[in-house]
């Protein structure tokens, strides 16, 4: 019977130390931020590090330095939203995959009644995250106010409304991708433009019907405009609602693609074509977008490089500096349902 191998010790920081040639202080500045630690000793740790093997004990860690090295992307909506909203997986995504880049990990965390506000809340208050990257906000929400009294590192996606000055935030530049939407619509030769909108509590919903407002200017028309919720329900009512209130309308923008996709199996069951009779614009270039037949034109919102902005401005609150809010440009994709 051969002699069963004898486990390899797991490396500690003196023999990193060892094999760096510094001190254990040194080491233990180096992987608590590296503060106060010349240029040349830290790269001397740092290959030490990768050449032991040497993985830090993150519970030790984090009672030295007063943190959980993690961070929470907070959705306040329907669990069900998770998985129909599209937006939201692909922000989940990108955000782990920026965070792991840093050796940090993601905590889904999901509340969208009172209830789970309210154990979300205790559990993030208690300091098991570092930092929230919030989701959705809606104007006037009792997490966002929970999240500044408690002084918990926040930035949102999208403008906090309420909380501008005080929260930080990445926007995709929701009112200018608006009067582009509306402006190629009217380039298109259509006068009679609706609009489905998102929810007037949140930055998208208001910043958006806002940009369709400046770019029609005097042509501006209340009666073609109806209030959605980003869900693909809310944009087939809406439509329904649109084509009984103003049978005349010959074109339409959705202040998200879920809505605009409804919309046309809208107008399509009232017989009428996309885009010959009506035109149809949508908001985010999510997948649905070239799923839908005519393939939908829509701003696309840089997704990716949104959460990337997030996790970084996170970070830098959670190290003490100001928030600060970041607004980045959209673009418009022609395709067929214009």
């Amino acid at each position: 019977m051969e002699p069963r191998a004898t486990p390899r010790k797991r490396p500690t920081i003196r023999d990193v130390a060892a094999a760096a040639g510094v001190s254990r202080g040194t080491v233990s500045r180096v992987i608590n931020g590296g503060h106060w630690v010349s240029p040349e000793a830290l790269a001397a740790v740092e290959e030490a590090i990768r050449t032991t093997g040497y993985k830090a004990n993150q519970h030790a860690r984090s009672l030295v330095t007063g943190r959980s090295n993690s961070v929470a992307f907070l959705l306040t909506e329907p669990q069900h939203l998770l998985f129909e909203d599209p937006n939201f997986s692909i922000l989940l995504r990108c955000a782990a995959n920026e965070l792991a880049a840093r050796g940090m990990p993601l905590l889904l965390m999901v509340a969208g009644t009172p209830a789970e506000q309210e154990q979300m809340l205790g559990y993030v208050g208690a300091g098991h995250v570092d930092g929230v990257l919030l989701i959705s906000s809606h104007a006037g929400s009792p997490v966002l106010r929970e999240l500044v009294a408690q002084q918990i590192p926040t930035i949102a996606c999208g403008i906090p409304l309420g909380f501008e000055s005080r929260v930080g935030c990445v926007a995709a530049d929701d009112l200018g991708g608006a009067r582009v939407m509306t402006r190629h619509l009217m380039e298109r030769g259509r006068s009679r433009i609706a609009m489905i909108t998102g929810p007037m509590d949140t930055p998208g919903g208001r910043l958006r019907l806002e940009g369709y407002r400046q770019e029609l200017g005097d042509a501006y028309d209340e009666s073609l405009v109806v209030h959605g919720d980003y869900t693909r329900a809310s944009g087939g009512r809406a439509m329904a609602e649109l084509l009984e209130r103003r049978p005349d309308l010959d074109a339409v923008f959705a202040a998200n693609d879920l809505m605009a996709a409804s919309a046309m199996v809208v107008l399509a069951d009232s017989g009428r074509t996309v885009p010959d009779d009506v035109a149809v614009g949508g908001f985010d270039d999510a997948g649905v977008a070239v799923t839908v037949n005519p393939n939908l034109t829509t701003m696309r919102q840089p997704f990716e490089r949104i959460s990337s902005e997030m996790v970084r401005l996170l970070l830098e609150v959670v190290d003490g500096h100001p928030p600060a809010a970041v607004t980045l440009p959209t673009s418009l994709v022609v395709r067929e349902s214009t």
